[in-house]
């Protein structure tokens, strides 16, 4: 909480008190921190409803949590999936394992440094930096191209991250399943960054009560958990926002 919202706090005192009520802080970020906190989230809530046992050591649990491939944009490995896999013996990486994590750390590099970094720096960015410069039709192609930069950037990084798991002997699970082919908001957050998703589904849409309740409270439950996935992704008024509308739009399609 003080590392990721202090200044968005911060910035609300101010426009509710005036400006240099507060003054801002230079706070430094640390890397993947978003990441490695849902993590050991997931493994304390585990041990807690009696679904995982603790680790009997501290290296194990450190391990787990500084495991480095997907560190720094997932996908959220779980406790109970990736702790049972410390201890193999032996722990193997067979050519099948070493021939799908050359495949997947290969796809994901195309799919970051070639497509989502050249689509970047070459046409996204330039639209978006001045679009009263470009026709509608230009502009609307670099929202299109945004979303395929978007999807290649995370996608690519979670393909990666899975295959240099597969070279230590680590499985994750998949990340990304074709979510621009989804026929809904629903069915694109079953598809889309799958660790996430499930993260919340698990952790705090169904301890709300999930669909096991009335339609009103249950849509409460689906605008809450987005709105936290929102500022989950970042501290400001458009993560907030952003978290706002993907909820109110899975409310209005479970309603109509």
């Amino acid at each position: 909480g003080y590392f990721k919202y202090t200044n968005f706090l911060i910035e609300i005192a101010n426009n509710l008190f005036g400006q240099g009520f507060l003054n801002f802080q230079n706070i430094f970020l640390p890397v993947g921190i978003s990441f490695f906190v849902f993590q050991s989230m997931s493994y304390t809530i585990d041990i807690c409803r009696g679904q995982l046992k603790p680790l009997n050591n501290w290296a194990d649990y450190l391990f787990y949590l500084s495991f480095f491939p997907q560190l720094v944009a997932g996908p959220i490995v779980r406790a109970k999936d990736f702790i049972p896999q410390i201890r193999q013996n032996p722990l193997r990486v067979t050519r099948e394992m070493f021939g799908m994590g050359v495949f997947l750390i290969l796809i994901g590099l195309f799919k970051k440094a070639v497509i989502s970094d050249y689509i970047s720096l070459n046409f996204v960015d330039r639209i978006f930096d001045e679009p009263l410069l470009y026709s509608g039709f230009e502009c609307l192609m670099g929202i299109y191209g945004y979303a395929l930069q978007i999807y290649c950037d995370f996608s690519g990084y979670s393909d990666m991250a899975i295959g240099l798991g597969h070279f230590f002997g680590f499985h994750f699970l998949e990340n990304f399943n074709y979510p621009y082919e989804s026929r809904s908001v629903t069915e694109f957050w079953r598809r889309w960054h799958i660790s996430l998703s499930t993260w919340f589904r698990d952790y705090v849409y169904i301890p709300l009560g999930g669909s096991r309740v009335g339609a009103f409270r249950r849509a409460l439950n689906v605008m809450v958990t987005f709105t936290i996935s929102g500022l989950w992704h970042g501290a400001g008024w458009l993560f907030l926002l952003w978290g706002l509308m993907h909820g109110a739009a899975s409310v209005l399609y479970r309603i109509f």
